[in-house]
């Protein structure tokens, strides 16, 4: 069935109408990224316009309806460039405007002369960089990094970006070979390929930014508000799969439970109960280093998994975070309490998750015992923190002990 380019346009901006619509009804209901939702809308719009203009080019001067028609279509592209920045909260308003005001420059002062070049080929190269940057900030975004939809949009934009450099720089080889029978075949093509891209490109926004919304619920569904922390459900989950992928590396667990701290919330209050809990949660991830999985377990009790961290250097890492977390409560402005944290380390011969936790604590139960604000561990040929003069100074010891 042939369709002629009358009809080809008609239908590009049917389709246009429609994916914008689309985008302002879902517009309600994504409010994080309803701006750049508009801007997508208004970048259809844009498009509308200028294919509007371009069915009725013929009532205009040649080269101010060609002109014209180029800039409205550029500023649809811009638009879309300036969504897939606004994603990492980005914008290239002066650019976008410098840009535009060039092309009319270059429109008034060349495409006078020489409009069919211009229509047919020349205009396709500002659309084709402007495409191929869009694709380019896709690909290089930190926030979409992740997401499976992030490389559906690259491509789209890249195909996009491949079509237009062909139509600026191989349909004039083509049409040097086989005459002008092939500016309407390219034309066709152009109009074919529109309506993929504009069905095509407003629906992978969709998809990354409902991605990015399911995966944002999902963290917030495995995270302690309070602490920012993993909560006790994602710490079991990603245990597991840390131990499970261990490869021979040592792993290692802490368990902490900040001291007196019923005593506190009555004392002071809850406010400055919630204080301590972020205060000690920030103590945690600085000193726990940067692959510990950290997680509040409830009330005032955390847990810290360390991968490739042996024994010898979780009781580092355990008595650095005592310490540093009674000095920067003694420091905290208006925290006006003493906050401490014991601390049990599970046994090095401990491999699973279960018994790593049972016996660190059971490590934290002895580090109660014996005067709080220390770092115990339990099992046969353990290294013990004593404390000296000031709990907060250790000095490591091997205690033996012995069976009964």
């Amino acid at each position: 069935m042939q369709i002629d380019l009358q009809t080809l346009w008609y239908l590009t901006v049917g389709t246009l109408l429609v994916s914008a619509s689309l985008l302002l009804w879902e517009r309600q209901a994504h409010p994080g990224r309803a701006r750049v939702i508009g801007v997508l809308a208004t970048a259809l719009f844009a498009f509308v316009l200028g294919s509007m203009l371009a069915m009725n080019r013929s009532h205009f001067p040649v080269a101010l309806g060609m002109g014209a028609t180029n800039i409205l279509m550029m500023f649809g592209y811009l638009l879309v460039l300036n969504a897939s920045a606004a994603l990492d909260g980005h914008r290239y308003f002066w650019s976008s405007v410098a840009a535009l005001s060039f092309l009319a420059i270059v429109w008034a002062i060349a495409g006078t002369h020489f409009p069919a070049a211009f229509w047919n080929h020349v205009s396709s190269i500002p659309i084709a960089l402007t495409c191929g940057l869009t694709a380019w900030i896709l690909l290089r975004s930190p926030t979409i990094q992740q997401l499976r939809s992030r490389p559906i949009a690259v491509s789209i934009s890249a195909v996009h970006t491949v079509f237009y450099l062909g139509r600026a720089f191989i349909a004039p080889v083509l049409v040097q070979q086989y005459g002008q029978d092939i500016i309407s075949i390219v034309g066709k093509a152009t109009m074919y390929e529109a309506v993929l891209y504009s069905v095509a490109m407003p629906m992978s926004f969709l998809m990354i930014i409902r991605e990015e919304e399911k995966l944002q619920l999902l963290r917030m569904s495995q995270t302690d508000q309070l602490t920012g922390l993993a909560n006790r459900h994602a710490f079991f989950e990603q245990a597991d799969r840390i131990l499970r992928e261990r490869h021979g590396d040592p792993v290692s667990l802490l368990a902490f439970d900040l001291d007196h701290f019923k005593a506190i919330n009555d004392r002071h209050g809850h406010p400055t109960g919630d204080k301590v809990l972020q205060l000690f949660a920030e103590t945690a991830r600085e000193e726990a280093g940067p692959d510990a999985l950290i997680a509040r377990l409830g009330g005032e009790e955390f847990a810290a998994l360390l991968p490739r961290c042996d024994h010898s250097q979780a009781l580092s890492r355990g008595s650095a975070i005592a310490s540093r977390f009674a000095k920067a409560a003694a420091r905290a402005e208006g925290l006006k309490t003493r906050a401490t944290v014991s601390i049990g380390l599970a046994a090095p011969d401990c491999h699973d998750l279960a018994g790593m936790l049972a016996s660190a604590d059971g490590a934290l139960y002895r580090a109660k015992a014996l005067g709080r604000n220390r770092v115990e561990t339990t099992g046969p040929n353990e290294l013990l923190l004593q404390p000296q003069a000031d709990p907060l100074h250790r000095q490591l010891r091997v205690v033996a002990t012995e069976a009964s």
